[in-house]
């Protein structure tokens, strides 16, 4: 029982909508990520008819690429604009697949890069840097933890 308590915990440890949802509450309070002005006129994608609802898209969508480029380092934005895009609904015609904007990707990785969470590779795309793994990997511990009392919390009630 104690070897597991001392093990680290990383992202691939916790689940994805759980971590997601903790590192963008993250990044919404952190003052070095700043939301775009025109965050809430753009489209996501091509095939999208209406912006996103929620206030908070911006920060989850961070959250989901920064996770993305821990679990594949090297990832680049044309792999995260076919991982993000969908079918192009097109009426009577058949649909067609459809990028993502690659213009949000870019916007957050850069703003990732600029708080040292992720890097450029010499040879294209992107990876963690330390201080982003170590960032990333606390929050999934915190996350981790939370999800454990919620157990314990479970198993008293019955």
């Amino acid at each position: 029982m104690a070897e597991e308590e001392s093990r680290g915990i990383c992202v691939r440890d916790v689940s994805a909508p759980a971590f997601i949802a903790a590192y963008a509450e993250h990044l919404k309070n952190s003052d070095k990520f700043e939301l775009p002005v025109w965050s809430d006129t753009v489209k996501t994608a091509v095939f999208k008819e209406l912006a996103p609802y929620g206030d908070d898209w911006y920060y989850i969508r961070a959250a989901s690429i920064a996770r993305k480029v821990y679990l594949r380092p090297g990832i680049g934005i044309g792999q995260l604009q076919k991982w993000y895009g969908g079918s192009y609904k097109r009426g009577a015609r058949t649909e067609h697949f459809r990028k993502a904007a690659s213009g949000i990707i870019r916007s957050v990785l850069l703003q990732l890069e600029e708080m040292k969470v992720t890097e450029k590779l010499p040879g294209g795309g992107r990876r963690m840097s330390r201080v982003g793994q170590q960032d990333l990997d606390r929050i999934a511990g915190t996350v981790f933890r939370m999800g454990e009392e919620d157990d314990d919390e479970d198993e008293d009630d019955y």
